[in-house]
């Protein structure tokens, strides 16, 4: 085949609406497709989109060139899933079928930030954006905000920051404390933006999805994942009661804020720390029960001892020199020498983890990923 005429639906429209699995390959199976979905949905541009494949495709061959056209389709989740899904399918396809070149086509910018996935593994020769021309009336000020708003990614950026700020204001009226609102608003509203600005948004949907597709095959992941879950919910409510019950008695004038968070990290870095190790204990189970090395999730395990270590002998030491240790040591000298013991343990458990990392057998899906990486080279 010289070239593929590569259509892209990342939000999986073709699936959610029109009940269709991707890849979809072929000029009738598409017309098919593309009817459906407009049937199902005509203000969808994803109909456009795959009509304006169909008509590059016929072009090409109208030209003698040996073409075809295939639909792929990523998911509802924008972003980390639905861009994995759309490579996992087109390396299937390409294992399967010799290709050259190929034509992108997309419906705007947002399906184009693939083209650096798909190019990553096959050539393209060019990108066609399919654009759709709507009449005056479609173009008012109603139409475009009804439409951006019924958009889950547009309502979710915008919706989401406000009914926090309404609900905090709301819950803090009740308790007839409004000067604490405008705290509370703006930390929940800080909150959310980093939380959308590091991107934790696909972080987490690609965790709930794996986590659902445990539950269904009944591996120990989902087990370990929920007790890690709520270990860490409770090394959290531990922490904020120890900086409560030192805040509440002295005030963060007298002890000061570098205290207060040592205060936090101390009663609480070993509950995070088993936290995560039980994450890592059931993804350990699940790779050896289903064949797969095992070294990279010892390596992780042995980094958040180290981690731990570190913390604990760094919060310890400055609590000492608070005067606030409850346990042991009490003299200050002692407690340096603590520290210092536990950066060096760290320091040789990290070794010990990367050496374990680095004897890491490849996999059988590894050497097969490449085998096949070398052949399409070879036959470049």
């Amino acid at each position: 085949m010289q070239t593929l005429v590569i259509c892209i639906d990342r939000d999986n429209d073709l699936g959610e609406k029109a009940k269709r699995t991707t890849p979809i390959v072929g000029r009738e199976a598409n017309i098919e497709a593309a009817t459906t979905l407009g049937i199902a949905d005509p203000e969808d541009s994803d109909t456009n989109t795959i009509f304006g494949g169909i008509r590059v495709l016929d072009e090409l061959r109208a030209k003698g060139i040996d073409a075809e056209i295939v639909s792929f389709a990523g998911d509802r989740n924008v972003g980390v899933i639905s861009d994995q899904k759309i490579a996992e399918q087109l390396e299937n396809f390409l294992a399967t079928h010799e290709v050259k070149g190929a034509v992108f086509v997309s419906d705007g910018a947002e399906d184009e930030t693939l083209i650096p996935i798909v190019q990553s593994r096959i050539k393209i020769d060019s990108v066609k954006r399919i654009v759709v021309m709507q009449s005056e009336n479609l173009e008012s000020t109603y139409y475009i905000l009804k439409h951006a708003f019924s958009d889950p990614k547009i309502s979710q950026t915008f919706f989401v920051p406000v009914g926090l700020a309404f609900l905090i204001y709301a819950i803090f009226l009740l308790a007839r404390y409004p000067e604490g609102a405008v705290v509370g608003i703006l930390a929940a509203v800080g909150m959310y933006m980093l939380y959308r600005g590091f991107g934790l948004d696909d972080t987490l949907a690609l965790q709930k999805e794996r986590l659902g597709e445990a539950f269904k095959q009944q591996r120990l992941i989902f087990v370990s994942y929920t007790a890690a879950l709520l270990t860490g919910i409770v090394a959290t409510a531990h922490g904020a009661a120890e900086v409560w019950g030192l805040y509440s008695e002295s005030g963060i004038w007298y002890h000061g804020t570098l205290t207060l968070i040592s205060v936090f990290i101390n009663a609480s870095v070993w509950w995070y720390a088993g936290a995560f190790l039980l994450a890592d204990c059931g993804k350990m189970f699940d790779l050896r029960m289903a064949g797969k090395p095992t070294q990279k999730t010892i390596s992780v395990s042995l980094f958040i001892i180290a981690t731990g270590l570190l913390f604990w002998g760094a919060s310890t030491y400055l609590l000492t020199e608070a005067s606030l240790t409850t346990g042991f040591p009490k003299d200050a000298s002692l407690a340096l020498q603590y520290f210092v013991y536990s950066v060096i343990v760290a320091i040789l458990i990290a070794l010990a983890g990367i050496k374990v990392s680095l004897g890491n057998p490849d996999s059988g899906e590894e050497k097969k990923a490449r085998g096949r990486g070398k052949k399409r080279k070879e036959a470049a």
